[in-house]
């Protein structure tokens, strides 16, 4: 691990940086001359004043690109990206788009309206046409500037253009975007000329909101135009259904797709699997796999590791080590997710031996660990208590430290006695740049508390109650439980009805910790309130 010495913490990275290939493009110079620029505007018209050039102007990818990229007024760009647009049998790629992000982005930043750059363009020269409203369009919205799309879409009306299909397929994908859904589906339900694409961005949209209704009368629209559904769209549906638990829904569309000819994928078996294996209907799930290999689709790593993975968590161990063995047996190599899946499942039901054999079968099979691995082998060493093992284990590994890793590292270091260490590393990544969450406060919280440093661990606790909005339970008991530890009952109790006033979020734990408080303090006249602790306990139990 990157770990140089042993416990010496401070020479993990954040990240690894890798240099970007470099890319050499030949050098144009700009096509328009200064002084011909001075004296003449130009059109971006096809009739309109020509580029000054020799001989014929061949447009390619690349010459377009190198010119843009290189040229020295933003709007001057943009007017070339125009008219080379409307060239015949000329199309922009990829690239060129990407380019003009932030060439209009500039643009919207000075003009503050589309209207704006409309009215720039045209003071050079520019004729604006149906053509350049689209361009925008598309240029606004490769860069999610979604509002500049709604602008852009308006501006197209009030010049007397008719939005075409695209246009209306872009304003309906924003809107959904930007949580318009009603004003989407009137753009879907009033569009002219649909096309299937149409569909398919209303489809894989409200598949994500799961908007039932909608979904089934949007496909039946698709088939009633007669467009012919492909596999990504059934796909899509199957997805929707199965993550809404809509799988009686999810068959029929299974169903559907056989009955179009399509042949079923691994991907789209495994997809109704992993539906019905959410919901723990094992046995139903095992009847689609079987009606999986029937059809003579074989079932993969991702198929046994969805299946594994719910048989693993209802503690039906031997059937999960029966699909691991099938698979083995079938001369599939489990991959690192599998692996991660078996470590963090045989550890929450106590096999933690097994789990840490997993981790070490990871080098002979020449698997690199990942840092969802490291987090599930921590979490197996704290459950196991034991904390020996870890620079063994670790020994010679590279990691890529992320967020979640850190913090299952702060929580190792409290829960193994060392909670200096936890408050040193949270030092060290704040150093390192990474930007804390609730879950690093709480292991901060526990190292100042474990190292006795009460005072500190109030003041960052208040800190954190009045500074942030998502602070959990957890926290309000770590505080409360360090103070009772450290004999400040008082202290405890003060903190904890703070938290009952000002409504913060409380469970069961908190008021257990508040009601051994009470009792340690000796006020035992104040053991009235204990009932209303414990209905109160109740309460937060059935939210």
């Amino acid at each position: 691990m990157l770990w140089k010495n042993r416990w010496t913490l401070f020479t993990v990275s954040n990240q690894i940086i890798r240099a970007l290939p470099s890319f050499s493009f030949c050098y144009h110079s700009w096509p328009f001359p200064s002084k011909t620029y001075q004296s003449n505007k130009f059109s971006c018209d096809n009739s309109g004043p020509e580029f000054p050039q020799k001989g014929k102007l061949f447009l390619s990818s690349q010459v377009v690109f190198s010119t843009l990229s290189s040229c020295p007024s933003d709007l001057i760009a943009l007017s070339f990206f125009i008219w080379c647009a409307q060239q015949p049998h000329y199309f922009h790629d990829v690239a060129a788009f990407d380019c003009m992000v932030s060439v209009v982005q500039r643009l919207t930043d000075r003009s503050k309206t589309v209207k704006g750059i409309v009215s720039e363009l045209e003071s050079i020269g520019c004729v604006t046409k149906a053509k350049t409203f689209l361009l925008l369009l598309r240029i606004y919205w490769r860069g999610g500037m979604h509002p500049m799309v709604v602008e852009t879409y308006e501006q197209m009306g009030s010049h007397g253009f008719a939005p075409n299909t695209f246009a209306s397929n872009v304003l309906m994908d924003v809107l959904f975007k930007i949580g318009q859904t009603d004003l989407a589906l009137k753009v879907l339900k009033e569009s002219q000329a649909s096309n299937f694409l149409t569909f398919n961005i209303a489809l894989f949209h409200l598949s994500k909101l799961n908007y039932v209704d909608h979904i089934k009368q949007v496909f039946r629209d698709l088939l009633r135009m007669g467009f012919y559904p492909n596999a990504r769209t059934f796909e899509m549906l199957l997805n929707g259904f199965c993550k809404m638990n809509r799988l009686r829904m999810a068959d029929q569309v299974l169903g559907l797709m056989i009955a179009f000819g399509f042949s079923t994928s691994s991907k789209v078996w495994t997809i109704l699997i992993n539906g019905f294996c959410k919901q723990y209907r094992l046995d139903d799930a095992c009847n689609i796999l079987k009606k999986m290999i029937e059809t003579g689709c074989s079932p993969n790593v991702v198929t046994y590791t969805t299946l594994i993975k719910a048989f693993m968590e209802s503690k039906r161990i031997t059937d999960a080590f029966n699909f691991l063995g099938i698979m083995e047996c079938s001369g599939q190599i489990p991959d690192l997710i599998l692996c991660n899946v078996l470590i963090d499942c045989l550890s929450k039901v106590g096999r933690y031996q097994e789990a840490l054999g997993v981790f070490v079968s990871l080098s002979k099979q020449n698997i690199a660990p990942d840092s969802y691995t490291f987090c599930s082998l921590l979490s197996t060493i704290c459950l196991s208590r034991r904390f020996y093992l870890l620079p063994k284990l670790v020994s010679g590994h590279t990691i890529d430290a992320d967020l979640v890793f850190c913090n299952a590292l702060l929580s190792y270091f409290c829960k193994a006695g060392r909670p200096y260490l936890a408050v040193e590393f949270y030092n060290y990544m704040i150093y390192r740049g990474f930007t804390p969450d609730k879950y690093t406060f709480s292991g901060l919280l526990s190292g100042l508390c474990g190292a006795r440093r009460i005072d500190e661990a109030v003041d960052v606790y208040h800190y954190i109650v009045t500074s942030f909005n998502d602070v959990d339970a957890h926290m309000h008991s770590i505080v409360t439980d360090g103070l009772i530890k450290s004999g400040k009952y008082h202290r405890a109790i003060r903190v904890l009805r703070n938290a009952i006033i000002e409504k913060y979020p409380l469970d069961i734990v908190s008021y257990t910790i508040g009601i051994c408080g009470l009792l340690k303090s000796g006020r035992t006249q104040e053991l009235f309130v204990k009932q209303k602790i414990l209905k109160w306990s109740i309460g937060c139990c059935k939210r």
